[in-house]
């Protein structure tokens, strides 16, 4: 078709704003963890929204924090490297009538690259008056010139359709980049992978969940349909495994029945899951670890 539109946004923000949430919401379809703990999200992913002619490429990034380790330095990079190469910014931001640091920097980036950017005004259904809504408007209006500012409820979906509407107007003339089927170029291992990884920050607390990665060993479909999934959980002290494991294996085996749950709806099928836990130490700070456990740049 000649009025074919295909462009690709970035979704970027400070942690813990509810990037990964609007994906899910302007995808339609959960293609990204969510949890309420910062650096849910780990590295770039891509959801897909084909809506009449026209398709969305949204990339959902880790939050802009400060680094403290080489995983999260790596996370800090997918950021300011998402922000490139794209037809649109869209940050998003609470509805605080103040400029953090962390969205002056996301700013600047796409100031410097000549990049549209949408601001996203999220929660905005929680603030009781108009005028407080004006005012954080008034707020990021004297530090850019945005595409257009947006009100919006990433988790009751408020507001989306009208966002869907202004990104549109970003998007040039071409042909899809995906097929109209995908909503993720997420892989199925990736995505079982994460879903696990979802459940354990919801019910472990502290630095724990924040030293936790998943290794999906084996994922396989028996002749019954049945998907077979085989994950070690990785984490980094010896105490810290016995706390994900719990008492008589109660924690262990509470997380992956709601990540088999999970498993089984985004497979649209039974899911047979083992889970194991190992300890590697330190491997935050092993950049072969990093690597090895799915978080590389390309």
């Amino acid at each position: 078709m000649t009025d074919q539109k295909t462009g690709i946004i970035t979704i970027c923000g400070r942690p813990n704003v509810g990037k990964s949430t609007l994906t899910n919401a302007l995808v339609g379809e959960k293609v990204a963890i969510v949890t309420s703990k910062p650096q849910t999200t780990r590295s770039r992913i891509w959801g897909i929204r084909n809506r009449g002619n026209s398709q969305f490429v949204f990339v959902d990034t880790p939050g802009l924090h400060k680094a403290r380790t080489r995983l999260g330095d790596y996370m800090v990079n997918v950021v300011r490297e998402s922000v490139a190469d794209v037809d649109g910014v869209l940050l998003l931001v609470e509805p605080i009538p103040n400029v953090g640091e962390p969205e002056k920097q996301l700013i600047a980036r796409a100031r410097t690259l000549k990049c549209p950017c949408v601001l996203a005004i999220n929660k905005a259904d929680t603030l009781p008056q108009k005028e407080k809504l004006l005012e954080v408007m008034q707020a990021y209006s004297g530090e850019h010139h945005f595409h257009a500012v947006v009100p919006i409820s990433a988790k009751t979906g408020m507001g989306v359709e009208d966002l869907l509407d202004v990104l549109e107007d970003l998007l040039p003339a071409g042909p899809r980049l995906f097929p109209e089927e995908m909503t993720s170029d997420q892989p199925e291992r990736q995505m079982m992978s994460e879903i696990l990884r979802e459940k354990l920050l919801l019910l472990l607390d502290k630095e724990i969940p924040h030293g936790v990665a998943v290794e999906i060993t084996r994922f396989a479909e028996r002749e019954d349909e049945v998907i077979e999934v085989e994950a070690t959980i990785y984490c980094e002290k010896n105490s810290h495994k016995g706390i994900i494991i719990g008492k008589g294996g109660g924690m262990l085996k509470r997380a992956s029945t709601l990540a088999r749950q999970d498993m089984e709806r985004f497979m649209g099928t039974k899911v047979f899951l083992k889970t194991w836990v190992k300890v590697k130490e330190n491997w935050r700070d092993n950049p072969a670890a990093i690597q090895n456990f799915g978080y590389r740049k390309d």
